[in-house]
């Protein structure tokens, strides 16, 4: 939601830079002491809190994905995976995002 700085959503907008920028300053305080800060940042993936989401609103986001495709909870827990794991330990200060594209300008 960073990338798209949508009309009344200043507060979302706001929080969202906030997480990243509290990211890059912890990355930048913990990591002498061998501590990744990294932050997650899916896009819409649908869960129990978009189950009134209408069939119209699902293809106009999807129709927005370059992926084509909606996320899946699993596509999130396999970058927090990877970012949990020793693959992932020179990553730190990074802001992953998990929306097939949706927000590439």
């Amino acid at each position: 939601m960073l990338e798209r700085s949508l009309p009344r959503m200043s507060a979302y907008v706001a929080a969202k830079a906030a997480q990243h920028s509290l990211t890059e300053c912890w990355a930048r305080a913990l990591g002498p002491y061998g501590i990744t800060m990294n932050t997650v940042a899916p896009g819409w993936i649908p869960v129990e809190r978009h189950a009134g989401a209408s069939p119209e609103s699902l293809a106009a986001y999807v129709a927005d994905v370059p992926l084509r495709r909606m996320g899946r909870t699993e596509d999130v827990a396999a970058a927090v995976a990877f970012l949990a794991s020793p693959a992932a330990d020179f990553v730190t200060g990074e802001r992953i995002k998990i929306n097939g594209g949706h927000t590439l300008s």
